[in-house]
């Protein structure tokens, strides 16, 4: 063993300056190909992390709570110290919601805004030590400074102001906002504020947000300006929410969600808001780019290997003659077969030390997604784990590649035997067929390997074709599912045309127009609320009958089919451990709260739906969204909590929202008019009834959940990896086709010298790339196919969206046709060099 590491060493040293450019070669390719696959990794890794670390740096809640009057929707008096008496309760934070109102220049209340954009503060360091604010402009405002806010995106898009703009704020009392002339310059604001905008920020449950609740804005105010507000008007001090951090996190959500069930007071009823569904939510979202960036990770390192392979077994075939020389001087086995494998092995090492340091300089590129813009941990980041695991595979893995080709090489010569040349049968079948001799000859270049150190990798040019135009087929696969499901909105739960959404309920004349509308296919009217299920608060929708024609899409099981059946979102069903053909036990406030309760009902879980994003703002209550919430009909509520809620006022006792589906060919233009004609009926029924004159209905087109919000985004990112794919495909068979020609050239010689023309022996070279490309068309294509379509699958049904694979067939005929294109177009080279090649002076060194 010492001899042959002398003897290794001696001829590293002594045959270093004409081999080095090999051992160059190797190393770069590893610390390139072997860097991106490992920053790649990284950084899905550290993308699908982003939102948890972020989170984690804010010093988050558990949980949200929202206690108000049931009849009012006020505020109820400060529960602070009984929530902090909770045995599971760490700490309490609260936020209130004062009457103040941005002004007009004239100094008027922007009422278009009153319903969207709310002033919120805090002065028990809520948004400032708890459920810190991130931002992606400017700073935080002072906390002693009464004249500065911080803005949400939404709150500024709506006001139109920007960091450094003045914004004017009025704070008015309760009494004020209930006078004739609140609106106007006639009822002026107890206290006027001409506040600077300090900055931008992001809640930390709103890095990403569905369409709910990006309709709403939020001013955050200092603790001073709030302090004012409370100071102007007492019953501003009732908070509007409570943040609780629990002593072990989301595990006591379910007790805490009942302890403050039997804690509010009987008038009242509370909603609640889990972190740990917002982190599912957002994980989700960024799913997609974390999978790309995976993806095309794994695939760089397999070219890495691929490639890494081909080069070390090129630099030791290029030393096959000095092994053949060693031999012949009595040279062992061992010792011929680590001739140059020194110089490999330090290649492959160097290289690999190299590709930890090109992973970690790409990591600041690093996370990617819609929580990059507010993350903390910007810059270097060393993933050890990655860094660790790619150092190895790439050292050792191809350290083994090298001493496997070595040793093989040397026991084959010792043996004095070389791989034999396989024949084509396609090629004889060609010839057989008449195929022109340039054509017979690039079939057989194209799959047929020779032998000797001349011998050709074919099957692996050929391999590695059929993956690389499977993995675009894939990838373009996916991302037109992806554009499907972004673009068609009963795939991720709205399966219907438009939503009416009243402040209160809609009223009995805008049903009557909907029964009577010949544009209507369709409607449904539900209540939506929070309820208990089986110890979980799930936001559901509650059917006013089972007859209705429009419901959320359903995705295994069937629909409602019976008073005591429940459709549940499959997030939700999993959330609860249950499955279908299981009973659940819903239920609503306690005893001791009755009427307004609902006693423990059993229901049976029928089927799975998509659910859409519909309900209230998310900080204040959890809504449905895709695979969150249930569904069932309203007739489980006992006869005194029906007869609680039913207002003496006519025009407030219909549903809560109601879901319409117009009939195909009505035109959005048309369809849009056509309900806010009746939703303007209704709003006329408001102003003329004293008891609901502050009511108001909004037609809602499309509402989008988070998810569909980020990928609308991001729905490149699967072309750009195809894209690269097939760049990567594309140089890989160029190099290919140049290695051919080199190794070849004796054969070319030949050719020509039985007269074959340069254009001949060009050709020659289009048929063998031509053949590799029909090839990885006929069996990439079919396989890519299937293999786009199953992840598709697998990845709509994760996300609890309606499986729907999409395979265009442009794409089909692009892809085959762009591979055989491209095929043709990079072998214009190698095959010029073809074209170019001296039979005088090959044939006459032979």
């Amino acid at each position: 063993m010492r001899q042959t590491l002398r003897v290794g060493a001696y001829r590293f040293r002594a045959t270093f300056a004409r081999r080095w450019a090999g051992y160059a070669a190797i190393a770069l390719l590893v610390a390139l190909t072997g860097g991106v696959s490992m920053a790649s990794v990284a950084a899905a890794r550290r993308t699908q992390a982003s939102y948890p670390t972020l989170l984690a740096s804010t010093n988050p809640s558990d949980m949200n709570v929202t206690v108000y009057e049931a009849t009012t929707g006020t505020a109820v008096a400060s529960l602070t110290s009984q929530l902090a008496g909770l045995p599971q309760v760490r700490r309490v934070g609260s936020a209130l919601v004062p009457h103040a109102v941005p002004l007009t220049r004239a100094g008027a209340p922007r009422l278009g805004v009153l319903g969207t954009i709310n002033l919120v503060g805090s002065t028990d360091g809520e948004f400032i030590a708890q459920d810190r604010l991130a931002f992606t402009q400017g700073r935080a405002a002072d906390s002693h400074r009464v004249d500065q806010v911080t803005l949400d995106a939404s709150a500024a898009r709506q006001l139109g102001v920007h960091v450094g703009q003045r914004l004017p704020i009025g704070l008015y009392t309760d009494a004020q906002t209930s006078l004739p002339g609140f609106g106007t310059a006639a009822v002026p604001p107890r206290l006027r504020v001409a506040a600077m905008v300090t900055g931008i920020a992001v809640d930390n449950n709103s890095v990403v947000q569905d369409d709910v609740d990006r309709a709403y804005g939020l001013v955050y105010a200092t603790p001073a300006l709030t302090r004012e507000a409370v100071a102007l008007d007492p019953k501003d001090a009732a908070p509007e929410f409570y943040a609780l951090q629990l002593r072990h996190g989301a595990g006591d959500v379910p007790a805490v969600e009942q302890e403050i069930a039997r804690l509010v007071p009987p008038d009242s009823t509370a909603e609640f808001h889990v972190t740990a569904r917002v982190v599912t939510q957002v994980e989700l979202a960024v799913r997609p780019e974390s999978l790309a960036l995976a993806g095309f990770g794994a695939i760089a390192g397999v070219v890495c290997l691929i490639l890494g392979a081909q080069a070390i077994g090129r630099q030791l075939r290029a030393g096959g003659d000095d092994g053949r020389v060693l031999r012949a001087l009595g040279a062992g086995s061992a010792v011929a077969a680590s001739d140059g494998l020194i110089g490999i092995l330090g290649a492959v090492v160097v290289g690999s030390v190299l590709a930890v340091a090109v992973a970690v300089g790409l990591s600041p590129l690093s996370p990617l997604g819609p929580v990059r813009p507010v993350t903390p941990f910007k810059g270097v980041a060393w993933d050890w784990t990655v860094l660790g695991a790619g150092l190895g595979t790439l050292g050792i893995g191809l350290g083994a590649v090298a001493v496997g080709l070595g040793v093989r090489a040397a026991r084959r010569e010792a043996a004095g035997r070389r791989a034999p040349a396989r024949t084509s049968g396609v090629a004889r079948a060609m010839a057989s067929a008449g195929l022109p001799v340039v054509g017979v000859v690039g079939v057989r270049f194209a799959l047929e390997t020779g032998s000797g150190p001349r011998s050709v990798p074919v099957r692996s040019v050929l391999v590695g074709t059929v993956v690389a135009v499977a993995l675009v087929m894939a990838s373009l696969t996916f991302a037109a599912s992806l554009q499907t499901l972004v673009s068609e909105p009963p795939l991720y739960g709205w399966n219907w045309t438009y939503a009416l959404t009243p402040t209160n309920d809609v009223p009995p004349q805008s049903l009557a127009l909907l029964r009577r509308d010949p544009l209507v296919a369709g409607w449904t009217g539900v209540d939506y609320n929070n309820v208990d299920i089986d110890g979980q608060t799930v936001p559901v929708l509650m059917a006013r009958s089972l007859d209705e024609p429009v419901a959320p899409p359903v995705l295994s099981g069937h629909a409602l089919a019976g008073d005591h059946q429940i459709v549940l979102g499959a997030a939700t069903l999993a959330l609860l451990h249950k499955h279908l053909g299981q009973t659940v036990t819903v239920s609503y406030g306690t005893k001791a709260r009755a009427p307004v309760y609902v006693p423990p009902t059993r229901l049976t879980i029928v089927g799975t739906a998509t659910f859409p994003a519909v309900g209230y703002e998310s900080v204040i209550a959890d809504h449905t969204s895709m695979g969150i919430g249930a569904l069932f009909s309203e007739e489980i509520f006992p006869g005194p909590f029906r007869q609680v809620l039913r207002s003496p006022d006519a025009n407030l006792n219909g549903p809560e929202l109601v879901f319409v589906r117009m009939r195909p060919g009505v035109s959005p233009a048309a369809g849009r008019a056509d309900m806010q004609r009746i939703a303007q009926v209704g709003n006329r029924v408001f102003a003329a009834d004293p008891g609901a004159a502050s009511n108001d209905i909004v037609v809602l087109g499309v509402q989008r959940p988070a998810q569909i919000v980020n990928y609308r985004s991001i729905g490149s990112t699967p072309l750009i990896l195809a894209a690269a794919l097939g760049a990567g495909a594309v140089a890989g068979l160029a190099l290919t086709l140049m290695a051919s020609v080199r190794r070849r050239w004796r054969e070319l010689a030949l050719l020509k010298s039985l007269g074959l023309g340069p254009r001949q022996l060009g050709w020659t070279i289009v048929w063998q790339a031509t053949v590799a490309a029909v090839t990885g068309v006929v069996l990439g294509l079919p396989l890519g196919i299937v293999l786009g379509r199953q992840l598709w699958t697998l990845f709509a049904r994760s996300l609890d969206a309606v499986p729907s694979p999409t395979v265009p067939a442009l794409t089909v005929v692009l892809v085959g046709l762009g591979t055989l294109l491209f095929a043709d177009l990079v072998a214009a080279l190698p095959g010029a060099r073809a074209a170019r090649v001296s039979a005088t002076s090959l044939l006459r060194a032979e």
